[in-house]
């Protein structure tokens, strides 16, 4: 990619084909990638460790079990993200109306997720709530977080000065904030900044928060083509600079320590912690990003433990995607996954609005179908 980040945070590169290509596969690979560990996750949640040995043999999972009625479920970790895409998105489209405040329209996308944790399902009369609102499978509680659905049940938009909940650091801000990182065009501080505002709306708390900054922060290296080591320690440096880091600093080199210390095991995730805080979510799936022998061993790595197993393996699927695309994911799994449809779709609209946004919409003209899918208002 040729170019570089306008200072606003927009796109101002010329992408050449193949990068297009390459980008694509990196946006769908860390989103469907999310999205299997998510599922794998999903049937263990609440278990300790030995009970899903006792559940599913000495191995522990391997394979999608039975949740929420099916194999292959999601859980608001996926939910959560795609909406987290769609008002990327939108803020995109938006921009030409002189309108440019993304955490505006991300905090938009996540009141239409939490319509589908209290609505039967899409309301046909509301037309600016775009497509992905309109997909009836996301209408399904999976156990969403308290402090995501108290924090966005009036309109008031929690920020960094008054946030919503201000004491909680639970891992709802980092399990949705992945496609902060797939904003490529941006500067790293600027994708970093956006993810910790946008937790504000939910979590409070600076670690809550800058865990959130340094997850998104180290996809975007990622998906710039660099390795995940580089990607922990720029996200590091961020962090230095910010009051209140040192637990989410602390909780990364564990990770890095935790590398050294020999063969990867689930007793050496767990002496991580349990995944429940942001700073240990993220902790756990670098950790098994950056010791997997290949996508399957990573995230099975990343849900075999007494925590919250969808999380850890969402964060860990997150990264690994993004690192090797989406012909890196295990095919079996991929053809399971619930949403696959509605995941690929979104991906995909996710890099033509970041690589061709201009064809699909300019301050004089614009696509109608496009703007149908992701309405101005």
């Amino acid at each position: 990619m040729t170019g570089a980040g306008g200072g606003d945070g927009g796109v101002t590169a010329i992408w050449g084909r193949s990068e297009q290509q390459d980008f694509r596969s990196r946006v769908r690979g860390c989103l469907l990638g999310g999205a299997l560990g998510d599922a794998l996750g999903a049937g263990v949640e609440f278990d300790s460790l030995a009970a899903i040995r006792e559940k599913c043999g000495q191995e522990g999972v391997t394979d999608y079990l039975p949740a929420y009625g099916r194999r292959g479920a999601v859980t608001d970790d996926t939910q959560m993200t795609l909406f987290t895409v769609d008002g990327l998105i939108r803020a995109h489209v938006r921009r030409d109306t002189g309108a440019w405040h993304p955490p505006t329209d991300v905090h938009a996308a996540y009141r239409r997720w939490a319509a589908t944790q209290r609505d039967w399902g899409p309301d046909e009369r509301r037309a600016d709530d775009g497509w992905l609102a309109r997909q009836e499978w996301l209408y399904a509680r999976r156990a969403p977080g308290n402090a995501c659905l108290s924090g966005l049940a009036d309109a008031r938009m929690g920020t960094l000065e008054q946030p919503k909940n201000p004491e909680s650091k639970g891992c709802g801000t980092v399990m949705r904030s992945a496609p902060f990182g797939l904003l490529v065009g941006w500067e790293p501080g600027l994708v970093f900044q956006l993810a910790v505002e946008c937790a504000a709306q939910t979590h409070g708390h600076p670690t809550g928060c800058l865990a959130a900054g340094a997850f998104a922060a180290i996809v975007h290296t990622l998906a710039r083509g660099e390795d995940l080591d580089t990607a922990v320690q720029r996200a590091l440096v961020q962090l230095a600079a910010r009051p209140g880091h040192q637990e989410t600093t602390d909780a990364l080199k564990r990770a890095l320590g935790a590398v050294r210390q020999g063969m990867p095991s689930p007793e050496r995730v767990a002496a991580l912690g349990e995944g429940w805080t942001a700073e240990e979510a993220l902790s756990i799936g670098v950790y098994c990003a950056l010791v997997a022998e290949d996508v399957r061993h990573g995230l099975l790595l990343a849900v075999n433990h007494g925590g919250d197993s969808d999380s850890t393996g969402s964060v860990c699927g997150n990264l690994l995607g993004a690192m090797h695309g989406e012909t890196s994911l295990p095919p079996s799994w991929v053809a399971e996954i619930e949403g696959r449809a509605t995941i690929l779709e979104l991906a995909d609209d996710f890099a033509m609005e970041m690589t061709q946004g201009p064809a699909l919409h300019e301050p004089g003209t614009a696509s109608p179908g496009w703007l149908t899918r992701y309405p101005r208002a």
